[in-house]
C-alpha cells in the first residue's frame, strides 16, 4: 500500500511523475480545478464582505470520491499542482474539498518535471501560500463581478449571449482603437532619392542613398523639395567624405517567456496563441521517449521571467564548448527584466535536458511538437552563446552640402546565429565598396527617385496583441491565450490571414463599454489592478480591501448604464438560402457549434439548416458549389453542397484550375497548385501557372 499520495492536475503529468517516485507513492490527477464559483449565480456575497461561495464543479464528483479514498489510506499527502497562483489556488481548494485539515499534507512545486526536480520538491515541501491563493481569489472575484454585472447590461442593450471581462474588454478596446486609427489615417507623401555613382576604379556602379544636409538628416516631403535638391546637386561634384570601418556586436536573445514564445511561434510557425500553449503543455507534462520513458521536455510554460538556473547554465556551457568551441560561450552576464513583477520567480522556458536535442527526438514527436520544441531548444541554446560580430563599412559622399551614404556589413563571427538565425540574417555585401577611399571623386551615372506614402499602423495579429498586452502590463502569462480565444469565440473580432478585424458586434460592445464603463476598459486602470494583485501575492495588501474599493464604482456604473445606456440593434446577416417551410430568406445565427441558418419568422417558424461557407469553386463532379465542412471530430474538409447526392470530397482546398496533363481538378498546396491525382504529379505556381519538375 502506498504511504504517500501526490495529487497533480493532469493524467499526463501524473504518469510522468509516477516513474520518478517508486512504489511508495501513488500519483493521481485532479483534472484541473475541483471547486469554483457557481455558473448559475453571482456566487459572491457583496453584503457580507464579498465572501465567495464555492461549489464542487459538475462532473468532478467521481474524481473527488477517488481522491478522498486514496487520501484516507495515505500517511502523507503532497499537493503538486502548477507552480503559480492558479496552481496554489487549486491546491487550496483540494485541501478543502478533501477535508485535509486533520491529515499530514504539504504543498510541493517544481519548475520542470524531472527526477531531480520532483525529488527535491518533496524535500522542500511547505504549507500552502495563502497570499498566492488570495491573489488568485481576488482575480477570480473581480473577473466574476465584472462579467456577471456588466454582461446582463449588454444582453439588454445589444443582444443575448454577449459578455464583458476585466481583461478581454481591454483587449477588444485595443483592437477597436487600432481599427479607428487605420480608418482615420491620412497618408503623407515623401520621396526617397539615391544616386548611382561610379569611378575609374569601380567595375560596377554603387547606389548611395540621400540622407540629408550638413547639419541634420532630411526627409524629402514633396516633389518640389526633391526637384530643389536635384537642381542644387547638378552643379556639385561627388566626393568621398569618409570611409569608416566599425565593429557591431549583436547580443544573443533572451530565452523565451510565455509572451515571447507566443509571438515567435506565431511569426515563425504560424501557430495561434492557444495552439502554442496547448503543445507547450504537452511538452511540459511529458512525452514518451525511447530509452528514457515519459519525460517532461521543457520547463514550466507560464512565466514572464528570463532567469535561468545555475545548473542549466553550466550544462549549456559544457554542451556549447563541446559542440561549437569555447569561443561560442557567452561570458557576459545577461540581466533579466526589472521593469515589473516577475511571475513567482520562475525560470524562463527552456529544455529540461540540453542533451535531448531536437534531432534526437524528431521521430518521437508529432510535427507540431517537434517544431515548437526545436524553437524553444534553439532559443535557449542561443541565449547562452556569444553574440554575433559584424564588420560594418560605411561610406559617406558629399555633393556640396548634400550627403549620400551606403554601407556594407559582413558577419565575422556568427556566435549564437550558428543555432538561432530565424530571420536569416546574412552579410550585406556591396560590390566594389572596398575599392573606395576617402577623397575619391565619383561620377554621377543616374538618379533613382521614388514617391512613397506613409502607411497606417499595422493591424493587430495575435502575436502583436500579446506583445502589446505585456508591454502595457495587462494580464499575466496565463491569461494571454484565453483572453484572445474568448474575444474570437465571442465573434467580437475575426481573424483573416493572421490579422485581427473588429466585427459589428465587437464595435457595438466596445462602444457600449466606452460609454458606460470607461474605467473598466481603461488601460492604466487595468494595469494598476494587476499591480494590486501582485501586492496581494506578496502579502502587502488584503484581497478584500482591493475588491471592496473596486465594487462601489462598478455597481454605480451598472445602475447608471441600465437606466441611461442606449440600445444598439445588431441585425442578423441575411443569406441567399430560403426557408423550406415559409419561403423567407434565412438568416445566419451562431450556436455552441458555430454558424447555422434559421428562419427569421421564429418562433412561428422554427426551421433551421446547417450553414456551409462557399469557397467560390464549382464541384468538379456535378458543378454545384464546393463548401467547407467538418467531420464529427472537427477536422475540416471540402465537400459538395449537393451531398449526399454528390459524393465529392477533398481534404485539400480544390481549385477551378484543371490539370493540363490529365484534365483532373487541381488542389491548393501552400502557394502551389497540384493535380488531385497523385499518380499524375503535376505541380505549378498558383499565380504564374508555370510547371515545375516533380
Amino acid at each position: 500500500m502506498a504511504k504517500n499520495l501526490v495529487i497533480v492536475e493532469s493524467p499526463a503529468k501524473a504518469k510522468t511523475i509516477k516513474k520518478f517516485l517508486g512504489p511508495n507513492y501513488e500519483v493521481i490527477a485532479s483534472n484541473g480545478h475541483v471547486r469554483d464559483l457557481p455558473k448559475s449565480q453571482l456566487g459572491i456575497d457583496v453584503e457580507n464582505n464579498f465572501e465567495p461561495k464555492y461549489i464542487t464543479i459538475r462532473g468532478k464528483g467521481d474524481i473527488l470520491a477517488a481522491l478522498r479514498k486514496e487520501a484516507k489510506k495515505a500517511d502523507k499527502i503532497y499537493l503538486a499542482t502548477d507552480p503559480d497562483r492558479e496552481g496554489e489556488a487549486i491546491s487550496y481548494h483540494l485541501s478543502k474539498a478533501l477535508k485535509l485539515e486533520d491529515k499530514d499534507y504539504k504543498r510541493i512545486t517544481f519548475n520542470e518535471i524531472t527526477k531531480n526536480a520532483v525529488k527535491n520538491s518533496i524535500k522542500q515541501a511547505r504549507g500552502i501560500d495563502m497570499n498566492l491563493v488570495d491573489a488568485q481569489q481576488a482575480r477570480r472575484v473581480l473577473d466574476r463581478l465584472v462579467g456577471y454585472k456588466i454582461s446582463p447590461v449588454l444582453w439588454a442593450k445589444i443582444k443575448r449571449g454577449l459578455s464583458a471581462g476585466r481583461v478581454q474588454s481591454v483587449a477588444l478596446k485595443l483592437v477597436c482603437d487600432r481599427e479607428k486609427e487605420i480608418n482615420e489615417f491620412i497618408p503623407k507623401e515623401y520621396w526617397t532619392l539615391s544616386a548611382s555613382l561610379s569611378s575609374d576604379k569601380l567595375k560596377k556602379n554603387i547606389e548611395f542613398k540621400f540622407v540629408g544636409n550638413d547639419t541634420e538628416k532630411e526627409e524629402i516631403s514633396s516633389k518640389a523639395s526633391l526637384d530643389k535638391i536635384l537642381s542644387y546637386i547638378e552643379e556639385q561634384s561627388f566626393q568621398v567624405k569618409s570611409v569608416k570601418t566599425s565593429e557591431r556586436n549583436k547580443k544573443s536573445p533572451f530565452p523565451f517567456t510565455t509572451s515571447t514564445l507566443q509571438q515567435e511561434a506565431s511569426s515563425k510557425l504560424n501557430f495561434a496563441t492557444a495552439k502554442t500553449m496547448r503543445i507547450a503543455q504537452q511538452l511540459y507534462e511529458g512525452i514518451d521517449i525511447k530509452g528514457h520513458g515519459t519525460v517532461g521536455l521543457i520547463t514550466y510554460l507560464r512565466t514572464d521571467s528570463t532567469r535561468i538556473s545555475d545548473e542549466a547554465v553550466a550544462a549549456a556551457k559544457t554542451y556549447i564548448e563541446y559542440n561549437y568551441g569555447s569561443q561560442y560561450i557567452n561570458t557576459e552576464h545577461k540581466a533579466g527584466k526589472t521593469d515589473k513583477k516577475i511571475q513567482d520567480a520562475h525560470e524562463a522556458i527552456r529544455p529540461t535536458d540540453i542533451e535531448l536535442s531536437p534531432v534526437k527526438l524528431k521521430e518521437q514527436l508529432s510535427r507540431d511538437q517537434f517544431r515548437l520544441y526545436q524553437l524553444i531548444y534553439n532559443r535557449f541554446l542561443a541565449s547562452q552563446m556569444a553574440g554575433a560580430i559584424y564588420s560594418v563599412k560605411t561610406v559617406k559622399v558629399e555633393a556640396g552640402n548634400c550627403h549620400f551614404q551606403t554601407a556594407a556589413s559582413k558577419i565575422t563571427f556568427d556566435g549564437y546565429m550558428a543555432v538561432y538565425n530565424m530571420n536569416n540574417e546574412k552579410s550585406e555585401l556591396v560590390a566594389g565598396i572596398n575599392d573606395i577611399e576617402e577623397g575619391d571623386e565619383l561620377k554621377l551615372s543616374s538618379y533613382d527617385e521614388k514617391q512613397h506614402f506613409t502607411q497606417p499602423p499595422a493591424r493587430y495579429t495575435e502575436a502583436l496583441l500579446v506583445k502589446t498586452l505585456e508591454e502595457l502590463g495587462i494580464g499575466r502569462p496565463s491569461t494571454y491565450a484565453p483572453t484572445i480565444s474568448t474575444i474570437i469565440a465571442r465573434r467580437y473580432i475575426t481573424k483573416e490571414e493572421k490579422k485581427l478585424y473588429v466585427t459589428e458586434i465587437g464595435e457595438a460592445v466596445n462602444q457600449s463599454m466606452e460609454q458606460a464603463f470607461p474605467v473598466i476598459i481603461d488601460v492604466n486602470f487595468t494595469a494598476n489592478m494587476e499591480s494590486l494583485l501582485d501586492k496581494i501575492g506578496e502579502g502587502s495588501i488584503g484581497w478584500k480591501v482591493v475588491v471592496s474599493n473596486f465594487y462601489p464604482d462598478l455597481d454605480e456604473a451598472v445602475k447608471k448604464a441600465e437606466a441611461e445606456l442606449e440600445s444598439i440593434t445588431i441585425e442578423d446577416e441575411v443569406s441567399e438560402e430560403t426557408c423550406d417551410v415559409c419561403g423567407k430568406n434565412m438568416v445566419i445565427k451562431y450556436g455552441p457549434h458555430g454558424k447555422f441558418l434559421a428562419c427569421p419568422g421564429f418562433p412561428e417558424c422554427k426551421s433551421t439548416k446547417p450553414f456551409f461557407e462557399k469557397i467560390g469553386v464549382s464541384c468538379p463532379l456535378c458543378g454545384n458549389d464546393v463548401v467547407i465542412k467538418k467531420t464529427r471530430k472537427g477536422r475540416r474538409y471540402y465537400g459538395c453542397l449537393s451531398a449526399p447526392d454528390c459524393e465529392f470530397m477533398s481534404w485539400a482546398k480544390p481549385s477551378d484550375e484543371k490539370c493540363p496533363q490529365c484534365g483532373s481538378y487541381m488542389v491548393e498546396r501552400g502557394n502551389k497548385l497540384q493535380c488531385s491525382k497523385q499518380e499524375c504529379g503535376y505541380t505549378c505556381d498558383k499565380k504564374k501557372q508555370q510547371p515545375e519538375l516533380v
